[in-house]
């Protein structure tokens, strides 16, 4: 799934990012890597951007950006590593 379609409250593990240039720098030294962990805390009061947690800080990431990174559901990702 795309990062953009996670809910408030929901966790997921970082599987790709699919953005290109300056934006994907950004995000992989902000630390969205492969295998991070990153929860969808709440939305802006006009829907965009939507705040993550990713590694105990709070990044707010704009839609059109979120949904080039690809995210595993973080219960279906525990359950594939047991």
């Amino acid at each position: 799934m795309r990062l953009n379609q996670l809910s408030v409250g929901q966790k997921a593990v970082v599987s790709s990012l699919k953005n290109t240039g300056s934006i994907k720098r950004r995000l992989l030294d902000m630390g969205l890597l492969p295998g991070t962990e990153i929860e969808c805390l709440f939305t802006s009061p006009f829907g965009d951007p939507v705040a993550y947690r990713i590694r105990q800080a709070i990044v707010a990431i704009r839609k059109s950006d979120a949904k080039n990174i690809w995210v595993v559901d973080d219960d279906e990702e525990n359950s594939v590593s047991r």
